[in-house]
């Protein structure tokens, strides 16, 4: 049994904001999603089978104001919106891929 951690750092308050953001569900989809091509809405909802679109919206807003995605007008016939990933959205999506990786290899171990 380990003694209590009496000089420990508290967690950056950055982190926590982070991993509030992150453990919401489908944020991290949504980041691969982006991150494997989708780019409107529609090609969430299709990379996303289950997601509302409630939940997709909310989803992309927050992470807009997060500065990890970019929300781009494209003007045309009709007019659409399109989602890009920013710097920091690349370097969380490669993050997600390491995730995915690691979840991959588990799952052949298991096997």
């Amino acid at each position: 049994m380990s003694p209590r951690c009496r000089s420990c750092s508290p967690v950056p308050a950055e982190l926590r904001a982070t991993a509030t953001l992150l453990e919401r569900r489908w944020t991290l989809a949504t980041i691969y999603a982006c991150a494997s091509g989708a780019a409107r809405f529609n090609e969430f909802r299709q990379s996303l089978p289950g997601v509302s679109p409630t939940t997709l919206s909310e989803r992309l807003e927050q992470l807009e104001a997060a500065l990890i995605v970019e929300r781009h007008l494209v003007p045309g016939r009709p007019p659409h919106t399109e989602y890009v990933l920013t710097g920091h959205g690349k370097q969380l999506a490669r993050a997600v891929a390491g995730l995915l990786e690691k979840g991959t290899e588990g799952e052949r171990r298991a096997l």
